[in-house]
């Protein structure tokens, strides 16, 4: 049996958040399987949270060199992964985005039109020139005046394989939103023979110990039952403190619970919150992960003794930051010192220049 610490404390030694690793960053973001990246920043943050001696430009290049891709992926949502995973992930996670299209208000807008024809014509159009969404728009309304113009923007958005080009997503820059396919972007096609059990047994890696539900709540994906019944004679299993099956790699770490786990800031929305179905290994009964507007590298969340504890905010006025935490309770008076010194490195990487301060508030309550 593994409690709720024994899976935290595996949880973030997978995730690489009990000591930071040496790993390149391009290693990285393929051992995490991905990086949440609605905002184009957060993943700088969430690198820099794991790594040691990481440097923004390292991971620009590899954008800017096509490299790495941020894309729709998991969960419908935006990622950024190596080239070789959006090639080979794609394929897997197209019944994620094929269903949540047909589920959506935009899907229902465009039953019965030939889908195939509106998906070929965005496909020709992004792929002459990489295009913002109101541009698409405006294109696709030439031809289909008729329909609603958002809806056909996100049947190319969902069910085209699109990624996002510089400088979007490049630190230091700044850019619109601009898409174009996979495959023109990266000169290769999708991959035509992708494993699903090798994406279950790197989820393990990265994720587990877990349940069949967090398998598929962290892709999106269902009917995955079958998949790790196929592995089980590859696969330990435990049980949860509620009995529930856990599978996982026979020699992933699982280290002591109690490990101790060092103040860590991460940013909005990172994968290590939002990786299993049940979440009490690392989020507190009744919190809510928040996802604010914005382009990331400013705000994020905190971990406490490895748990979802609070909040963080960088503002700048004129030449000088300020980091606010925002705890759920009072940071016991020992854990202090270690959150100034982990607070004074996140200033020094996203606020470098800047004559700099920490303020912790009170508790949010």
């Amino acid at each position: 049996m593994l409690g709720p610490r024994a899976l935290n404390r595996a949880l973030l030694a997978r995730q690489l958040l009990l000591a930071r690793d040496r790993m390149p960053a391009l290693a990285a973001i393929e051992h995490l399987v991905g990086m949440q990246a609605q905002a184009p920043l957060a993943p700088y943050v969430g690198l820099w949270s794991r790594l040691d001696g990481f440097r923004p430009e390292t991971l620009a290049e590899a954008i800017v060199e096509r490299r790495a891709v941020r894309t729709s992926l998991m969960r419908a949502t935006i990622h950024l992964v190596t080239t070789e995973d959006a090639l080979r992930l794609r394929p897997l996670i197209d019944p994620v985005l094929g269903r949540g299209f047909r589920t959506s208000a935009f899907g229902r807008r465009v039953e019965g039109l030939d889908l195939a024809e509106i998906l070929a014509a965005g496909r020709d159009l992004v792929e002459a020139r990489p295009m913002t969404s109101p541009e698409l728009a405006a294109r696709l309304a030439e031809r289909w005046p008729e329909i609603d113009r958002e809806s056909l923007v996100f049947a190319v958005g969902y069910l085209v394989p699109l990624v996002h080009v510089p400088p979007r997503g490049v630190w230091g820059e700044t850019g619109p939103v601009a898409r174009t396919t996979l495959e023109s972007w990266l000169g290769r096609p999708l991959d035509t023979d992708p494993s699903i059990d090798e994406l279950v047994l790197r989820y393990l890696s990265a994720f587990g110990p877990a349940t069949v539900m967090d398998v598929q709540a962290w892709s999106g994906l269902t009917r995955l039952r079958a998949v790790l019944e196929r592995l089980r004679p590859r696969l330990a299993t435990f049980r949860d403190d509620a009995g529930r099956e856990l599978f996982d790699l026979p020699d992933a770490p699982r280290p002591d619970p109690e490990t101790p786990a060092p103040p860590r800031f991460l940013p909005e929305y990172d994968n290590v919150l939002l990786g299993h179905a049940d979440r009490s290994r690392i989020i507190p009964a009744g919190r809510r992960i928040p996802l604010p507007p914005g382009n990331g590298a400013t705000r994020g969340t905190i971990l406490l003794d490895g748990m979802f504890a609070g909040e963080w905010r960088i503002t700048a006025d004129g030449g000088r930051a300020t980091l606010e935490v925002e705890p759920f309770e009072t940071i016991q008076a020992t854990e202090l010192p270690a959150v100034h010194e982990e607070g004074a490195r996140l200033l020094d990487f996203a606020a470098a220049g800047t004559e700099a301060r920490i303020v912790v508030r009170e508790p949010m309550g």
